[in-house]
């Protein structure tokens, strides 16, 4: 007994955290993070009985069903608004029926083929795409980033043009000596090397289209994954924030590229080096003109996001959110298997299933003083297109969310000396990681590819780019330096999975799974909520993110 009420209160002192190495959870005085039931939460979404898990489908319906029952076994409440589960996203699919593309100059006409030479879609709700010979205009890295005396653009009209982008950021492949050098971070990308920053970009100064020219260093993968699916694109629909989309976007080939530019007498190369000097502004490509004419055939569904919530008990209005995307890929292609569902075990039942047992394990813990909302969100793989709905729609003020946790794809190779952080530099929470870390008795390693910009390929990113500090826990963001085999070994699982299953039938849950280190990361965010939902801090970004300024323009609102 005295043994027992000395461990009582070295806790309440909040001087003892442990966590097992065997299952990652706090101490038998609480509930623990239970690999068995992650095990078996991922064994039935990803079961062939829900299809992969596609919005829009019957699959949809029994993971959004399944998701609801398991919240409700738990005791948590509804959180959506006006008491629901569900948020709606209504969500609208375009595709490009046989288009005609082309580059026209002096010399006469060079067709396009969709997929090979250019990738283009649209996100707008039209029946048809007809432009004509349309001004193309090179804008560089097309970034305009006042906080690091960067603009791209100069005075130049884009209205009605297409602007053509390089993708990454300015200083990407700088040598140390050039000016740009270490001004956007280096080989780690900042949002401004996005394709999605540039598209906005292009739309907010009034362009017809944006191409960006592909190089699979700089992009992060290669031609046929910017080509995949080509043609065809998953909205947000209905949404009005912001500018109008672009009616044209996507992707030009490195070849088809060097092709145009040299038609309009450049070398690419050449611009490339050019367009790294802060003295660089966009300009017309003189005598070539772009041209497209395509019928559109747009399909509306409507899909939903599943919210759940515990009230805190003094400040409820302040609150923290932990998610992960509950959607897959549905059924496509047989594998060499005969596997057609495409079920995403791992991307994202794994996340999901974490978001479910923090939730349980927070539940059966005391009540904390700031709200926790748990939010499992659709369509992900369609381009974040779930979380941004709540993002532009929240049913709590963004203002007031202190945080957002996420977690998408964990690594199921075994206990991992070590927690991958994606995104260094951008929030203070950051620190609150590598301490939790510490008491676990891990360290932090930074991820291993910076300029592939995993950082804003998740769903935490719809809320990062509303203000909202936030971190990402990311298996294949770099190898795990694992209590069985190190970093090597850590490596050789990020490479089995990305290079096998990765968005394939082989994303399939299996009992061979050794889910300690998945309990170690999961574990993580549930001390990291409980501490944050039981102070008055409220994390912030670093002075040198692209967020900050988001941040502290509703600063008023926080106490």
């Amino acid at each position: 007994m005295l043994a027992r009420t000395a461990l009582f209160a070295l806790l309440a002192l909040g001087l003892l955290v442990a966590c097992s190495t065997t299952t990652g959870s706090a101490t038998s005085a609480r509930e623990a993070i239970e690999a068995d039931r992650l095990h078996g939460i991922v064994k039935v979404l990803a079961s062939d009985e829900f299809g992969g898990r596609a919005p829009g489908t019957a699959g949809e319906d029994k993971t959004v069903s399944y998701l609801i029952e398991q919240f409700e076994a738990m005791g948590v409440e509804p959180g959506g608004a006006d008491g629901q589960w569900t948020q709606a996203v209504p969500m609208m699919r375009t595709f490009l029926e046989s288009p005609q593309l082309a580059f026209t100059y002096p010399q006469g006409q060079e067709k396009l083929m969709q997929g090979e030479d250019i990738e283009v879609s649209t996100v707008r709700a039209t029946q048809r795409i007809d432009a004509r010979d349309i001004p193309l205009v090179f804008v560089g890295f097309g970034v305009t980033a006042p906080e690091r005396d960067w603009d791209d653009y100069g005075d130049i009209d884009l209205t009605g043009k297409i602007a053509v982008f390089l993708v990454n950021d300015p200083d990407f492949a700088a040598a140390p000596d050039e000016p740009v050098a270490g001004r956007f971070g280096n080989r780690r990308m900042t949002y401004y090397g996005r394709w999605a920053y540039k598209y906005e970009e292009a739309a907010r100064r009034g362009a017809l289209g944006a191409l960006v020219i592909h190089e699979t260093e700089a992009a992060g993968y290669d031609w046929s994954v910017a080509a995949a699916g080509a043609g065809e694109r998953v909205a947000l629909a209905g949404n009005t924030s912001g500018p109008v989309p672009v009616a044209l976007q996507g992707w030009l080939h490195e070849g088809a590229a060097t092709q145009l530019l040299a038609m309009a007498g450049h070398d690419l190369a050449t611009l490339r080096s050019e367009a790294r000097q802060p003295g660089f502004r966009a300009f017309e490509l003189d005598g070539v003109r772009f041209s497209a004419q395509s019928r559109v055939k747009i399909t509306r569904f409507d899909s939903r996001n599943v919210l759940g919530l515990l009230p805190g008990h003094a400040r409820p209005d302040e609150v923290l959110m932990v998610s992960a995307h509950w959607d897959a890929y549905g059924e496509g292609p047989a594998d060499a298997q005969g596997r057609t569902v495409r079920a995403g075990a791992n991307d994202d039942a794994l996340g999901t299933a974490g978001v479910l047992e923090i939730a349980r394990v927070l539940k059966a813990g005391p009540p904390l003083e700031r709200s926790v909302v748990f939010a499992l969100w659709t369509a992900e793989e369609s381009g974040l297109v779930g979380s941004r709905a709540y993002a532009v729609d929240p049913v709590y003020p963004l203002e007031t969310t202190v945080a957002n946790f996420t977690l998408d794809i964990l690594q199921t190779a075994g206990a991992a000396r070590d927690v991958i952080l994606v995104g260094e530099g951008q929030s203070s929470l950051e620190d609150d990681l590598a301490r939790v870390a510490a008491q676990q008795g891990r360290y932090v390693t930074p991820e291993n590819l910076p300029e592939n910009g995993l950082f804003y390929r998740a769903d935490h990113f719809s809320l990062a780019r509303a203000g909202v500090p936030v971190l990402l826990l990311m298996g294949i963001a770099g190898g795990a330096d694992l209590v069985e085999g190190g970093r090597a070994a850590g490596n050789q699982w990020i490479a089995d999975y990305v290079g096998n299953c990765y968005h394939k039938p082989c994303d399939a849950w299996s009992p061979d799974w050794d889910l300690t280190g998945a309990v170690q990361d999961i574990e993580l965010f549930r001390v990291l909520l409980e501490d944050l939902g039981n102070s008055t801090r409220w994390p912030d970004w670093r002075a040198e993110s692209e967020f900050r300024a988001v941040r502290e323009s509703s600063a008023a609102a926080r106490p």
